[in-house]
């Protein structure tokens, strides 16, 4: 087991290298930063909708406004996605392009927008049709934001752009650079979709998801989705975040697919696609990446090891919000062998149980878009329209990740158990060996410090970046709790890595938890030009940073 670990593990540079490629952040940010819309619209469908199941009906005109807000937000989720993923991805490549000259993020979020438009809007009488606006058009909103970008990008950096003299404002000179870019990006989304009509007949929106079709029903399957979660926890294993990398991929169709999957059920039909945004966050990814929901509790129930019970008793809460890097840390799960088969098993059986229940049981699969952090089980039955076969499977999963992992986390705990039977005897030989002297040193040592440490301190911001801004939090809380307890004047903010760009600016040290640590040389030249500090955590240093609130203190004081 070890050698096939060390194996996988000589892959981690690669697997870096791809979670950092400028376009799946795009995509992964884009999304981020139009996610507020998205959930903004799942809650008015929610209250739509749910009612329906257990027969109460609104009166027509509230039905109608309900449906009216979410068309107004999630119908249009492709429009919004390819502005933010234009901006994003034209901020990253600013931050590769030397000789001062940048590419107008603002100006590339218009033209991408009417790229959008016109690969994806068809017309009728008296307006246009706003079918391929929505989910149904992402990818056509990812190819109209990175062509447009790199158009901008190729006019920046040839310097094709209309000058004016030194005399015009600012404001008036940019709008003049950016005519000639926002033209050519425009006139390429134009001539695709003249081909594309012509030889096609349809927009482009409708014949790339077409095309794409056979593909997306092969994701759809048994083997399709156990490739994708199984590749998310086999990535995370290694310590690179998986969902960086494998999420970007499938963005576009599992957002589409809940779109369809409540259309059937509005139409009266079996909700049948499983490939979803629901599939990943409540199922594949129960309790976190590698399906760990249970985890913390059967460390609890039946671990022996300090170590494990401690474990368990300090994450089961985080967890149970899908923020389980205090579990895979401290543990640690990542890279250990004892846990290399359950932890990319039981997501894969997750999944396959899930598609069973959904193919076989006609459960519905999920309709709406939920929060990524609500609990698995409640997100699993919500998200499918509250049902008994919903209560039921989310019964199974846990009881079925609880069979997967339970051998192996005795076995691992036998093995703690003899360490620790060692490690006693140890710190009983340590002790004795301590002086009086010694302590009073340390005691006078710690004054000196704290008074120092409040002197440097002052005043400081500190942001925490993570994935999600989950696991950044527990840092964050730990900073201010630690600053509470020292007088140290030091305040801390959680962030997402991807939200980070405009705010860094503000603050004094930049702090990554550990899934987000391969991005580490990107940030620090970020970071260089507004001379702010980066450092870089690994898994049981962060963990122990969020339970030791001084000690956070001291390492944030240190790297300052």
């Amino acid at each position: 087991m070890n050698a096939i670990i060390k194996q996988i593990e000589k892959g981690k540079p690669l697997f870096e290298k791809i979670s950092r490629n400028i376009y799946l952040g795009a995509i992964r940010d884009g999304f981020l930063t139009a996610m507020p819309a998205i959930l903004f619209s799942s809650i008015f469908i929610m209250v739509a909708a749910i009612p329906e199941i257990f027969g109460v009906t609104w009166p027509e005109a509230v039905s109608t406004w309900l449906w009216k807000v979410y068309n107004y937000s999630m119908g249009i989720v492709g429009l919004l996605v390819t502005a933010t993923t234009a901006r994003c991805l034209a901020g990253s490549m600013n931050r590769r392009i030397t000789n001062g000259k940048v590419i107008n993020e603002v100006s590339v979020m218009l033209a991408s927008i009417t790229g959008f438009l016109l690969l994806s809007v068809n017309p009728i009488d008296g307006g246009f049709s706003t079918d391929y606006m929505g989910t149904k058009g992402l990818l056509a909103a990812f190819v109209a934001a990175f062509i447009t970008v790199n158009v901008y990008k190729f006019c920046v950096k040839k310097d094709l752009t209309i000058k004016m003299p030194k005399e015009v404002p600012g404001t008036i000179s940019q709008m003049f650079r950016d005519v000639i870019p926002f033209s050519l990006a425009v006139l390429v989304s134009v001539i695709i979709d003249l081909l594309v009509r012509y030889f096609f007949k349809v927009s482009f929106a409708e014949m790339i998801i077409t095309a794409l079709q056979p593909l997306f029903t092969a994701a759809d399957g048994y083997l399709g989705i156990a490739i994708i979660w199984g590749a998310m926890a086999l990535f995370w294993f290694v310590g690179v975040h998986g969902p960086s990398i494998v999420e970007p991929a499938i963005a576009a169709i599992i957002y589409a697919n809940v779109e369809t999957n409540l259309q059937l059920f509005q139409d009266g039909q079996h909700a049948s696609k499983v490939l979803t945004v629901g599939l990943g966050n409540f199922v594949g990814t129960m309790g976190g990446t590698g399906a760990t929901l249970v985890v913390p509790f059967l460390f609890i129930l039946f671990a022996r090891s300090k170590q494990l019970k401690a474990v368990g008793k300090a994450s089961f809460i985080p967890v149970c919000f899908a923020v389980n890097e205090p579990l895979l840390f401290a543990t640690p799960i990542i890279l250990n062998p004892y846990f290399f088969v359950p932890f990319l098993l039981a997501p894969i059986i997750n999944v396959w149980i899930f598609k069973f229940f959904v193919d076989v049981l006609s459960m519905n699969s999920f309709l709406y878009v939920l929060p990524w952090a609500t609990p698995a089980p409640i997100g699993l039955i919500l998200g499918t329209g509250v049902s008994v076969l919903a209560v039921i499977l989310a019964l199974v999963l846990i009881v079925v990740d609880s069979i997967i992992y339970l051998p192996f986390i005795k076995a691992y705990d036998a093995e703690l158990i003899e360490q620790e039977a060692k490690n006693v005897v140890i710190e009983e030989e340590k002790e004795e060996a301590l002086g009086v002297v010694e302590e009073l040193g340390a005691v006078a040592t710690a004054i000196v410090k704290d008074e120092d440490q409040a002197k440097i301190g002052a005043g400081k911001k500190v942001l925490v970046l993570c994935a999600g801004a989950g696991t950044s939090a527990m840092l964050a809380n730990a900073l201010e709790e630690g600053a509470k307890e020292t007088g140290v004047n030091i305040q801390a903010q959680a962030g997402a890595y991807g939200s980070h760009y405009d705010i860094m600016k503000n603050f004094d040290l930049i702090v990554l938890a550990p899934q987000v640590n391969s991005y580490l040389e990107d940030i620090q030249k970020d970071a260089e030009k507004l001379g702010v500090k980066v450092v870089a955590t690994k898994g049981v240093e962060y963990i122990n940073l969020t339970r030791d609130p001084k000690g956070a203190i001291d390492f944030v004081l240190e790297h300052i």
